[in-house]
């Protein structure tokens, strides 16, 4: 698989986000949720991403058993600053808390250091400068190799790059949802950070394959605007449109979405998840397709930007972590 740069890291073109396999598309499975990482890394996708947050640890423990004999071949990136408990969510960046949270990731996902370390989400309380110098701190210490933000403002990427250089920027970006196109992207650009985008495949909507009826239990896509009604009828039927142009190449709607994103620059890494090991596989694919001038061209034309219908912002996981 062609490889991509952030900042000063080098991955595979395509990630493999792991949030799925503890939360927000239904009931964990273990056993297929590792299968699929190992498919992942058989395939050669490099670049693993999970949080504390998942499943409330349970994610980075299962990366943890998944990665044994197998550490050295990844990059593996966790995320701190959302707490989930009893009492609900919550937003923590306070410095007196990074050292423990990196502590706490680095035992459930059994390895002496992080090679990407991200602040999952500002603590509105709490300046980001505040929170990136004690992650700073970290890399001082050895724990963590380079640092990341998440679901920043492009103000907030410059305050935390002012304190230490920051590798990466997670942000949903998909041919769905293309908002970050207008602040985040290019200020990341303008300091050399390399782009992380979560949901490439539309939350499922680009796969061309929602499950039928409504959302099962524990799904988060309930509440989205853009999984609903009308919104969804229209965008379903832009995805046939996209369908048909993937058709005409010979590869799935979701491999050249994937795709789409990595043609946006050497500086872009996707990271779909799946818990089905042969979907991991088509999605790691698609990081060995170029498309060229013409391909994207009649990507905007088919589906551009203004016809998407819905708003992420409508649902409450937008706003305390997905």
């Amino acid at each position: 698989m062609k490889t991509q740069q952030l900042g000063g890291l080098t991955t595979s073109a395509v990630g493999l986000g792991c949030m799925g396999f503890s939360q927000a598309y239904g009931p964990a499975d273990d056993e297929l949720s590792e299968a699929a990482i190992r498919a992942a890394l058989d395939a050669g996708i490099t670049l693993v991403d999970t949080a504390m947050s998942y499943g409330n640890g349970h994610n980075e423990r299962l990366i943890g058993r998944a990665l044994r004999g197998r550490r050295d071949e990844v990059v593996l990136a966790t995320k701190f600053g959302i707490v989930r408990g009893d009492a609900g969510t919550r937003l923590d960046g306070r410095p007196s808390h990074v050292r423990g949270y990196c502590e706490a990731s680095l035992g459930r996902l059994g390895t002496d250091v992080i090679d990407l370390y991200y602040l999952h989400r500002p603590d509105p309380s709490v300046p980001i400068a505040d929170t990136i110098a004690a992650m700073a701190a970290l890399v001082e210490e050895g724990k963590v190799r380079h640092l990341g933000v998440s679901e920043v403002s492009p103000e907030q990427l410059k305050s935390a790059a002012a304190v230490h250089p920051i590798a990466a920027v997670q942000t949903e970006w998909s041919l769905s949802w293309r908002e970050p196109e207008d602040d985040v992207i290019p200020a990341a650009r303008e300091l050399g950070i390399g782009v992380v985008a979560y949901s490439p495949l539309g939350r499922g909507l680009l796969t061309g394959a929602l499950p039928a009826g409504t959302f099962g239990a524990g799904d988060f896509r309930a509440g989205d605007s853009r999984f609903a009604g009308d919104n969804l009828d229209h965008n379903l039927a832009l995805v046939a449109e996209l369908r048909r142009l993937a058709a005409a190449q010979g590869v799935t709607v979701g491999q050249l979405a994937l795709a789409w994103l990595i043609a946006q620059g050497p500086d872009v890494v996707p990271i779909p998840g799946s818990r089905n090991a042969a979907r991991v596989l088509q999605n790691a694919a698609a990081g060995d397709l170029t498309l060229g001038r013409d391909d994207l061209a009649a990507l905007e034309r088919v589906a551009p930007r203004a016809a998407w219908q819905g708003d992420r912002r409508s649902f409450a996981a937008y706003r305390t972590g997905r």
